[in-house]
């Protein structure tokens, strides 16, 4: 749980519950199973109900407790008593040529937040936020106008899965889950730990595979530590520089953990055969985007399995970088090729919407609030 009005976690659901809204019920998905199981054992009703219940509501998606049939209707009433089903307001949705959707969800304190439906020949990619907002101001981001409003619950994390998987049509499911939209996740790990879990349990949750998942991070080291510790996801880390002096001026979290952190923690990760981490790399024209930058990026990753996603920039209002040149992506991508790098230059996709890297509003109205680190096509 958290203290909305503080932007930081809150260990005592009791506490929480105060804080909502005069007459607003707390929305029961945000209760571990530890905690529903204590409110389970305080009615008089079976733990092993708890999980009946997460069954109902990730995986058959109910809407309604009256839904819940293998309930006795006792429990039903009770859990209508003392809690909702919170979900989503899809405020808009917009569709791109290219078929990306984009969605705009409003949440219950007037915050809002996007999440961008990427479709592909073989799969179908959602890239979800873990915050409204960010707190770390990389200075091509159009998310450090915005700054942090506050995080999100794990029934708001999971929730995007839910509303955007209603409305999907003809058996088309969510293939693959990018947690790489508005916020830094690992700034919000408790709660992006426990949607992480509803998401990828198969038993009682969505269950996509951890294998399927990707949460990106601007390197917040003890918590990438902590998190390959704790989970089987993919992990992708926005370097965007080959060198200390310019990843400080684009990205403030260095000065607190530097580019030479970040990467003696890469090394000293345990990396499954197969499995290799992906580092994010926004090609700035004139910045960051030549070849001797290419070579020191190279040099870098050397000794790391690793691949590299180069994300031409796309600009957004206010922005004063600029995207380079098809000729200048191209000679960047070769130096990395050469000296045997994996890598993928990323096209943008729903641009037209505002949906592709950096582009994202997060509100629905006006040009100086935006979202979203990056939504680009997804991580394989």
């Amino acid at each position: 749980m958290f203290d909305a009005r503080l932007c930081r976690p809150i260990r005592n659901p009791v506490l929480y519950y105060r804080l909502l809204p005069h007459g607003m019920k707390p929305n029961i998905a945000d209760l571990s199973l530890k905690e529903l199981s204590g409110f389970l054992t305080e009615h008089n009703h079976p733990i092993y109900r708890a999980k009946q219940i997460w069954q109902w509501l990730f995986q058959k998606r109910a809407t309604t407790f009256v839904e819940m049939s293998n309930l006795s209707r006792d429990l039903r009433e009770a859990l209508g008593d003392d809690f909702l089903i919170g979900r989503l307001q899809i405020l808009r949705r917009a569709e791109s040529r290219d078929g990306t959707v984009k969605f705009l969800f409003g949440l219950a304190d007037g915050e809002s937040i996007e999440s961008v439906l990427i479709p592909e020949a073989t799969r179908l990619t959602l890239c979800i936020s873990t915050q409204a907002g960010c707190a770390f101001g990389c200075a091509f981001c159009a998310t450090a106008v915005l700054g942090l409003k506050r995080n999100l619950t794990s029934s708001e994390i999971v929730n995007q899965v839910l509303e955007v998987s209603r409305s999907l049509q003809n058996g088309r499911r969510i293939t693959h889950i990018v947690l790489m939209g508005m916020g830094e996740p690992l700034a919000n790990y408790e709660q992006t730990l426990r949607a992480l879990e509803i998401i990828t349990d198969s038993q009682w949750g969505i269950g996509i595979s951890p294998r399927r998942v990707t949460l990106s991070t601007v390197g917040l080291v003890p918590q990438i530590e902590k998190l390959m510790a704790e989970t089987k996801i993919n992990l992708a880390i926005s370097l965007h520089a080959p060198d200390n002096r310019l990843r400080g001026q684009l990205m403030p979290v260095n000065r607190k953990y530097s580019l030479a952190q970040v990467i003696d923690c890469c090394h000293s990760l345990p990396i499954p055969r197969r499995k290799r981490i992906t580092f994010e790399y926004v090609l700035l024209r004139g910045v960051n985007d030549s070849e001797q930058h290419a070579r020191e990026l190279a040099k870098l990753l050397r000794g790391i399995p690793s691949k590299v996603n180069v994300i031409p920039f796309n600009p957004h209002p206010g922005s004063e970088f600029l995207r380079p040149s098809n000729e200048s992506i191209a000679r960047f991508q070769n130096v990395l090729h050469d000296a045997g790098v994996q890598i993928n230059v990323r096209r943008p996709r729903g641009d037209d919407i505002q949906a592709a890297c950096g582009q994202l509003q997060g509100q629905e109205a006006g040009p100086q609030r935006h979202g979203n680190r990056r939504a680009e096509a997804s991580i394989s």
